[in-house]
């Protein structure tokens, strides 16, 4: 998937106020427009001139772009970097699939938004309508799912300057995790969305959750794994070994001649929830580095008295 530089399609600057960008794109919409354009690749610019201004016109769609950084250039492959939406506070009106627009549109905008906002229909039927609701994304620790916690988050929420321009402003919030809760599910804080303009309640704001990377553990749904490095001889012969969990440790037996990705299962060891979910530990055989002499000594004697030929399935003489 290639980066595409709206900034550079438009022919404006990374600064460029609202006005700014209208009127370039009504230039070079003017000058592609298929009907009256006699440029050779008039229907392919009409259709990135669109996107591209799609994007900048809207302030939330131009400030998550923009968080993107300026180290990419046009052409560039790209995959979004972790993370790069977190913490970044969006109307829930919906930025839609992006049908018709490139890949990256799509990679970026289409899992934004989407929960739907009525408040300006409302607004022109005269009805007390309530305000949109926002939705962010968030991570935290899967400690903090596992046992619960109350934590301050700090969001980005953008707005238009006095000049046009868009910027960011910080907003922080008390926020309750609750015990158990899993990737993609989202906390729902009322009355924390945009305010009614028709006297009717605030929307409210989903914060929708991700886990940090951990140190050892990952998590899918109430499940958690963990790889566990054994030795050879552990693998072979067996051995009662610790093992960490969220809990704590626990003694966890390696049965003789298990393979490396043998799973054991710890039952109730995941994240808590009516069942709770369990932990899985892989087996995961780590053979020792022959540095030294007496290293390679040692190997070549265990070759000795354990001859072995993992490859003999292979059928090569």
């Amino acid at each position: 998937m290639q980066y595409k530089d709206y900034y550079q399609i438009l022919g404006v600057n990374r600064d460029a106020s609202v006005d700014d960008i209208k009127r370039a794109y009504r230039k070079l919409a003017r000058k592609y427009h298929p009907d009256v354009s006699k440029e050779p690749d008039a229907e392919a610019r009409i259709k990135e001139i669109n996107e591209a201004y799609e994007v900048l016109k809207d302030t939330e769609k131009r400030a998550a772009y923009d968080r993107l950084g300026t180290h990419w250039r046009a052409g560039d492959d790209f995959r979004p970097p972790p993370g790069w939406d977190t913490n970044f506070e969006f109307r829930s009106a919906g930025f839609g699939d992006g049908g018709g627009f490139s890949d990256f549109f799509s990679t970026l905008f289409g899992g934004l938004g989407g929960m739907g906002g009525f408040e300006q229909a409302g607004a022109r039927r005269g009805f007390r309508t309530r305000g949109e609701d926002h939705q962010a994304k968030i991570l935290i620790r899967l400690e903090d799912s596992f046992e619960g916690a109350s934590r301050t988050i700090t969001l980005r929420v953008p707005e238009i300057d006095n000049n046009g321009r868009v910027v960011t402003r910080d907003r922080s919030l008390n926020v309750k995790i609750p015990k158990g809760i899993t990737e993609g599910q989202r906390i729902r804080l009322t009355g924390q969305g945009t305010p009614s303009v028709t006297g009717g309640g605030a929307g409210d704001l989903y914060l929708e959750i991700g886990f940090e990377p951990h140190r050892w553990f990952r998590a899918e749904g109430k499940d958690i794994y963990l790889d566990l490095p054994v030795t050879p001889w552990e693998a072979a012969l067996g051995a009662t070994l610790k093992a960490p969990t969220l809990k704590g440790p626990v003694e966890l037996t390696i049965p003789p001649n298990s393979r490396g990705g043998k799973k054991l299962r710890l039952r109730g060891r995941g994240l808590p929830g009516n069942p709770a979910g369990d932990q899985y530990v892989a087996v995961t055989i780590v053979t020792p580095p022959a540095h030294t002499e007496s290293d390679r000594d040692a190997y070549r004697r265990f070759a000795e008295a354990l001859p072995f030929d993992p490859r003999r399935e292979l059928g090569f003489p």
